[in-house]
């Protein structure tokens, strides 16, 4: 089953940045292990965009990689729609520049990540972070991608 993805692009784009069929089937995967299906937006921001969410909804005042913003139907309706990723392109590169990983191999996770929260997973409790990566690293493998939690060797 393939997700539906609206992809949004508000930040510079030079550089890569994840294409339509890229964001797709990362979601799909997500959304596949988990047995769900369903409409998203992906947004790609600039870190002004992200620290102004992050401190709205959040309470805290910087750029972060990925928010999830889940959709609510009201009582009744169901309209398939998941919610919105808005994802800080700068943060996402800077992050993956930082854990050695492939700049794509970050990407997916963060939108693998995402959809989680937009299917009612979190990591609040140390239970739940587990589970919630444990699933991270089984998705991410259907895609060829490394366990992301896996600290890396640097190359100095």
């Amino acid at each position: 089953m393939n997700a539906i993805v609206d992809r949004q692009i508000a930040c510079d784009e030079q550089g890569y940045l994840p294409s339509q069929d890229e964001l797709v089937t990362w979601a799909s995967a997500a959304l596949e292990l988990c047995e769900s299906e369903g409409e998203l937006t992906v947004r790609l921001v600039e870190p002004e965009e992200s620290q102004a969410l992050n401190h709205q909804y959040r309470e805290k005042n910087r750029p972060t990689n990925v928010l999830s913003f889940p959709f609510q139907s009201p009582p009744g309706i169901d309209l398939g729609l998941l919610g919105d990723l808005v994802i800080c392109k700068s943060v996402v590169e800077k992050e993956a520049l930082e854990q050695n990983k492939p700049l794509s191999h970050h990407w997916a996770h963060m939108v693998v990540h995402g959809c989680l929260h937009l299917l009612g997973y979190d990591h609040i409790e140390d239970d739940e972070a587990e589970e919630m990566e444990a699933l991270e690293v089984k998705i991410l493998s259907t895609l060829n991608i490394a366990d992301p939690y896996q600290v890396l060797p640097t190359t100095e």
